[in-house]
C-alpha cells in the first residue's frame, strides 16, 4: 500500500511545467519515463557518422555510457517500450566485441575494473530481464557477463591488502595502487548475479570470497550509529590500512544489489545482517530526514558534483528497488524513500524541454542538464512501476531466462552453452586462478577522491 500523502506530495513538489507523475498509475510512470529517456538519449552520439556505437561525447566517460545502456535495458523492462532497443543492442554488442570482454581498443589503456563491470551489468541485465538477444555473431548476454567475470577473477591480488581487485587494470594508470569499492563491489555483485542466474556453486564461492574481503577490509565499518559505513577505497602502499573516508551513494547501492541477489539465491540468513546495516547507513546518510528524498551529500549541497557524481543516485535507487523485490522483508522500509525520490526527481524535470535537474529537494528546475541528471531521474521515476505492475523479478535459467552461458568466455577456451554454464570447467579455472593481477572513473577523479575534502562525508 502507498502512503496517503504521496499524491499531495507529488502536486506540491511537481511545480509548474514539471514532468507529471502519479506513482500509482502505470500510464503516468510510462509517460514520465518516456519523456526523461528521450531527453537522455538525445545526448547519445554513438550512432552518428564517424562515431563508435556505445560512445557518449565529452565530457562523459566510457563507463557512463555502459551505465546509461544498463538503464535503457531497465527502461524496456519497466515500460515495455521497444523504441530504443535496436540502439541499445548495437551499443552493448559493439563495445563487448566478438569476445564479449568489453575491452575495446580505444578504451583498454585507461580502462578500470569498475568501468568494465558496468558494461557487464548492462549485459547481465539484458539476460535477466528478457531483453531481445544481441546481434547475430556476438556472444550471448550471459557470456558477455561471464567473460568479464573470468577476466576479473584472474586479477585477484592476494599479495596486497590480503586480496581484492585493484581499481585500474594497467600498471601505468593512476589508481593502479588503489583498491576501491566500485571495482570490488562490482565484481561481488556480478558474481552474485551469475550465481543466481546459472545456479553454479562456483560463482557462489567467489561471491563469498569477495564479500569476506570487503567486509573484513577497512572500507567496511558496520555497527555505527547511522548504520554501516562504506568508504571509497584505500592505497595499497599502506596495505589498505588507511581508508579514504569519501562516501558515495553508489558504493552503498552496489553492495546492496549484490547482497540482494545472493540472499535471494541462497536464502541464507547470514546475508540479512549486512543488508539491513547498509540500508540503514544509506537512508541515514544519503536521504533527507524529513522529505526522504535522496541527496548525493558529498557534492550536491555544494553544487560540486562532476559528471560521474551526477549519476550515482541512479544506481542507488535502482538497486534499492531490486532489494525490495528480491528481499521482500525490506520492502516496507525501502519504498517510502523511492516514492519520495521519484516525486522529487519529477519535480526537477521542468526545464524548457522537460530537462531534469539534480537538486530534487528543490521544487523548481535548478538549470542543470546532462546525461547524469537524466539517468538519475529515469531510475527514480520508473522504479515505482515494480509495485504498480508487480513486475517479475530478474529471471534465471530455472525461471525462464533464455540467454545461455559460456563459462569459458573471455579466456580462449571451448564454448559451453550448457544450462549450468560449465560447472566443471569453471571450478577448475577458478581453483587455479588466484594469482596477482592488475587492477569508474579516471585519474582526474582519483585526484579529487584522494585529495580529501571535495567528496568527504563524515558522521
Amino acid at each position: 500500500m502507498r502512503l496517503s500523502w504521496t499524491a499531495l506530495a507529488s502536486l506540491a513538489i511537481g511545480g509548474v511545467g514539471a514532468v507529471e507523475l502519479d506513482i500509482d498509475s502505470a500510464d503516468s510512470i510510462k509517460e514520465a519515463s518516456s519523456t526523461i529517456a528521450y531527453d537522455m538519449m538525445s545526448f547519445y552520439t554513438g550512432n552518428n557518422t564517424g562515431d563508435n556505437p556505445g560512445n557518449l561525447p565529452q565530457p562523459y566517460y566510457w563507463w557512463e555510457a555502459g551505465a546509461m545502456f544498463m538503464h535503457m535495458v531497465d527502461y524496456y523492462y519497466y515500460t515495455g517500450d521497444p523504441t530504443y532497443n535496436p540502439t541499445t543492442i548495437q551499443a552493448i554488442t559493439w563495445q563487448a566485441g566478438d569476445t564479449g570482454e568489453f575491452m575495446p581498443q580505444n578504451q583498454t589503456k585507461d580502462e578500470g575494473n569498475d568501468d568494465q563491470v558496468f558494461w557487464a551489468f548492462a549485459a547481465m541485465a539484458a539476460a535477466e530481464l528478457e531483453f531481445p538477444p544481441p546481434t547475430q555473431g556476438y556472444p550471448s548476454w550471459t557470456a558477455m557477463a561471464q567473460a568479464v567475470f573470468n577476466l576479473q577473477a584472474e586479477r585477484w591480488d592476494p599479495d596486497n591488502c590480503g586480496g581484492g581487485l585493484r581499481w585500474q587494470i594497467q600498471p601505468l594508470n593512476a589508481g593502479y595502487d588503489y583498491k576501491n569499492i566500485a571495482s570490488n563491489g562490482g565484481f561481488f555483485q556480478l558474481a552474485a548475479r551469475l550465481a543466481r542466474y546459472t545456479d553454479n556453486s562456483t560463482y557462489v564461492d567467489w561471491t563469498e570470497k569477495m564479500w569476506n574481503w570487503i567486509s573484513n577490509s577497512t572500507l567496511y565499518e558496520p555497527g555505527t550509529a547511522v548504520g554501516t559505513k562504506i568508504y571509497d577505497g584505500a592505497q595499497i602502499e599502506a596495505q589498505c590500512s588507511k581508508p579514504n573516508p569519501a562516501q558515495y551513494s553508489y558504493n552503498y547501492g552496489i553492495l546492496i544489489g549484490g547482497l540482494a541477489y545472493i540472499y535471494n539465491h541462497t536464502e541464507e540468513d547470514k546475508w540479512l545482517e549486512p543488508i539491513y546495516g547498509i540500508l540503514n547507513g544509506t537512508f541515514n546518510i544519503f536521504f533527507h530526514d524529513s522529505s526522504q528524498v535522496i541527496q548525493e551529500v558529498g557534492c550536491e549541497p555544494h553544487n560540486s558534483c562532476d559528471t560521474d557524481g551526477l549519476t550515482f543516485k541512479s544506481f542507488t535507487l535502482r538497486w534499492l528497488a531490486l532489494c525490495a523485490q528480491l528481499v521482500p522483508q525490506t520492502a516496507e522500509q525501502i519504498w517510502p524513500y523511492i516514492d519520495a525520490s521519484a516525486q522529487g526527481a519529477a519535480g526537477q524535470c521542468s526545464g524548457s524541454n522537460d530537462e531534469c535537474g539534480y537538486h530534487w529537494l528543490e521544487t523548481t528546475w535548478d538549470g542543470s542538464t546532462g546525461v547524469g541528471q537524466q539517468m538519475s531521474a529515469l531510475a527514480a521515476v520508473q522504479a515505482p512501476m515494480l509495485q504498480v505492475k508487480d513486475l517479475k523479478a530478474p529471471l534465471t535459467l530455472k525461471t525462464g531466462a533464455t540467454s545461455k552461458g559460456d563459462a569459458s568466455a573471455g579466456t580462449g577456451g571451448d564454448t559451453d552453452t550448457s544450462g549450468d554454464s560449465g560447472s566443471e570447467w569453471l571450478t577448475k579455472r577458478i581453483t587455479t586462478g588466484d594469482k596477482a593481477g592488475a587492477g569508474i572513473l579516471t585519474a582526474l577523479l582519483l585526484i579529487a577522491t584522494l585529495g580529501g575534502t571535495y567528496w568527504l562525508v563524515s558522521y
